[in-house]
């Protein structure tokens, strides 16, 4: 007696792995990568202030993800807020 195996129908399309985009564009990508750009050159002892109506999403949110950039990067940067604005600046080294 002879088993055979069937293979279950494929549910997803495939392509090549080379043809896979590589990174990622989170939905925070260009108000992390202008918070980066402004802190590289904000001057010592100051704060940036983005204004939090001018932000796409929670304060929580682009927090996180700037909190993700900066590690990545092995950045210190400090970051507080009130009801208005989120403020962020670079830690002293």
């Amino acid at each position: 007696m002879v088993l055979r195996t069937r293979k279950a129908p494929m549910n997803f399309t495939t392509m090549a792995q080379l043809d896979v985009p590589q990174g990622r564009n989170g939905k925070h990508k260009q108000v992390v990568t202008k918070i980066l750009s402004d802190l590289d050159q904000l001057p010592v002892g100051s704060a940036l202030k983005v204004p939090l109506a001018e932000l796409a999403a929670s304060k929580e949110r682009v927090r996180s993800a700037l909190n993700r950039a900066t590690h990545k990067g092995a950045r210190h940067v400090s970051t507080a807020s009130d009801a208005t604005f989120l403020y962020v600046w670079n830690e002293a080294e």
